[in-house]
């Protein structure tokens, strides 16, 4: 296969791997196309295997490469800006087709679920398939139109499978502006994130008091501490999403940050969402430190940041 190196002035969109294994070397081989078909990359008719040129990308390729040498096989990845047999529009179709075939196995499974009568058995399995989704997701890179009528069908099944929560009215940011919010000492993810949440969405003037007894500070609005009004855990909720749906804040990527706080916090798996069990460790790890409250506060505030940029 021929390819385009000739564009040096703009960055190369591809990354190829192309490789050769021992054919004595079989469970390898099995190993490599698993883990090839879980990076989402894409076979090209000629040789090869193909994947949107990125950080992440990049990496898995040369760890791959790496494993392969490593079982006496040859690897080499390269940056490639065009390819002579396939126009750049093509090859994004080609993924796009592929994870659609993939969103529409998943919505075949999804359907059957429906059919079930046990709210049980629906629950799990809702688990099982948003696991699924979050993988499918993850390699989607030019945007699957299948994507979004699967979320919705998932969302449906989801709502449809758990107990009504009950409704509050409304709270109003504007009468929570500028005041102390008060919470436990050693914050932990939930309490971190819902006060990184009170500072973006709510009351972006607020200061944060650290105190067993709330009722020693009958001024400041208590959040996550037990026996105490204010917002906290209310039914299956973390007190991240009671906050999220008292002030009625939508934000889809917000959403996406709860599950996460709330699977790191209540380690139910309800959502199968994991990217916030290391930010709760690291938090775990500074309080036995001696790290200040504030500290930590702060510190972890700018990771939960950090995930809401990033998560997907």
């Amino acid at each position: 296969m021929a390819m385009s190196t000739s564009q040096k002035d703009k960055p190369a969109a591809w990354l190829l791997l192309v490789f050769t294994l021992p054919t004595a070397k079989a469970s390898e081989r099995v190993d490599v196309w698993r883990k090839l078909q879980r990076y989402g990359a894409l076979a090209l008719p000629s040789s090869g295997y193909v994947l949107p040129n990125n950080a992440a990308n990049q990496e898995r390729f040369e760890w791959l490469a790496t494993s392969i040498r490593s079982a006496k096989g040859q690897a080499a990845v390269a940056q490639v800006c065009s390819f002579d047999e396939l126009r750049n529009e093509q090859i994004e179709h080609m993924f796009t087709e592929a994870r659609t075939r993939e969103y529409q196995v998943l919505e075949k499974e999804l359907q059957k679920v429906v059919k079930l009568q046990k709210p049980d058995k629906v629950a799990g399995n809702v688990l099982r398939l948003k696991k699924r989704l979050q993988q499918i997701v993850e390699i989607d890179f030019f945007g699957s139109p299948a994507r979004a009528r699967i979320e919705n069908l998932l969302q449906q099944l989801e709502s449809e499978s758990s107990t009504e929560k009950p409704r509050e009215g409304k709270r109003q940011p504007k009468d929570f502006i500028g005041r102390t919010w008060i919470t436990r000492p050693q914050p932990g993810i939930d309490r971190v994130a819902s006060a990184w949440l009170i500072m973006r969405y709510i009351d972006p003037q607020a200061k944060f008091l650290f105190a067993k007894d709330a009722r020693r500070h009958p001024d400041a609005i208590p959040f996550d501490m037990f026996n105490s009004s204010g917002f906290g855990h209310a039914g299956n909720d973390c007190t991240f999403e009671t906050l999220l749906r008292s002030f009625a804040i939508k934000d889809s990527r917000l959403r996406l940050v709860a599950q996460a706080i709330h699977d790191a916090d209540l380690a139910d798996e309800k959502f199968g969402r994991t990217e916030a069990l290391g930010i709760d460790r690291v938090l775990e790890g500074w309080n036995t430190t001696g790290m200040t409250n504030e500290e930590v506060l702060r510190r972890g505030m700018e990771m939960i940041e950090g995930l809401y940029r990033g998560i997907r």
